[in-house]
């Protein structure tokens, strides 16, 4: 298990409700600003982290060091988006206190919705995405306590039980313990973003593309410095880091003093 991180910035993008729902459950159907010809904001910058070795908080730190060297004034909004994992947010928390606003990945309230889904319809059906569509739209407009609600009146009215019981009740608590952290409809409203998708492309591009191809195998020791250079590499810091490399390499093979240009030992 590695730990990613990425820090990047970006231009406020306000959206509605609506438009993500529709880019979410009818992507084929054309954003207004690429009918309009203006093409969305990208993430500028972007830095990222990956480890097997360090811990989670010291990955953290980076990404605080680097912010603050961002925006030494603090003048911008800083924005952590994470998964439901609470022992992370925690940490996050705990490490960059006020420094941030922590949003709940709404890409991961997905997976949690689509899960309680298939307690009531099958799966793939249309039932099931017609379920699932209706509540992301009403959290993604401030709803999340009438979703709650609404998912612990189905296991009492529908008299649920075992499984299906364990799963609905699972999600209410998840969403409901994360419910200061899901306020969606001010975060579009302010052209906040609301997943993670730039570090997933990150687990992508930078662990699971290299590392996870047919037939290898990694120890630790020879997998944390090809996580480290590929890092390295999307982070645009390659021929920077290379250029120290190469120096570090050279003095420790050749340290000064232990030898002399050629022309010297023939002239002697």
């Amino acid at each position: 298990m590695s730990t990613v991180a990425t820090v990047f910035t970006t231009l406020p993008r306000v959206r509605t409700p609506e438009e993500v729902v529709e880019s979410l459950f009818s992507p084929e159907l054309k954003r207004p600003e690429e009918e309009n010809g203006s093409p969305r904001s990208k993430p500028e910058n972007k830095r990222v982290w990956a480890s097997l070795k360090e811990s989670k908080e010291t990955v953290i730190e980076e990404m605080a060091r680097e912010m603050r060297r961002r925006d030494p004034d603090e003048k911008k909004k800083h924005v952590v988006v994470t998964d439901g994992e609470r022992a992370l947010q925690i940490r996050v928390t705990k490490q960059l206190g006020q420094l941030v606003l922590l949003i709940l990945d709404f890409l991961h309230v997905l997976e949690k919705l689509w899960k309680a889904a298939y307690v009531f319809h099958a799966e793939g059906s249309q039932e099931a995405e017609d379920w699932v569509r209706v509540r992301a739209y009403r959290i993604l407009c401030g709803d999340v306590g009438q979703v709650v609600k609404g998912l612990r009146q189905m296991v009492t009215k529908r008299r649920l039980r075992g499984q299906a019981r364990k799963t609905i009740l699972g999600v209410a608590r998840y969403l409901y313990r994360n419910r200061t952290r899901m306020r969606y409809d001010e975060y579009l409203a302010k052209g906040l973003p609301i997943a993670s998708g730039a570090v997933e492309g990150a687990c992508k591009n930078l662990v699971k593309d290299r590392m996870e191809r047919s037939g290898m195998r990694w120890t630790e020791d020879s997998a944390e410095p090809m996580l480290k250079l590929r890092a390295a590499y999307l982070s645009d810091d390659f021929e920077e880091y290379w250029t120290v490399h190469v120096k570090r390499d050279q003095e420790r093979l050749h340290p000064e003093g232990s030898w002399r240009p050629a022309e010297e030992v023939n002239e002697k």
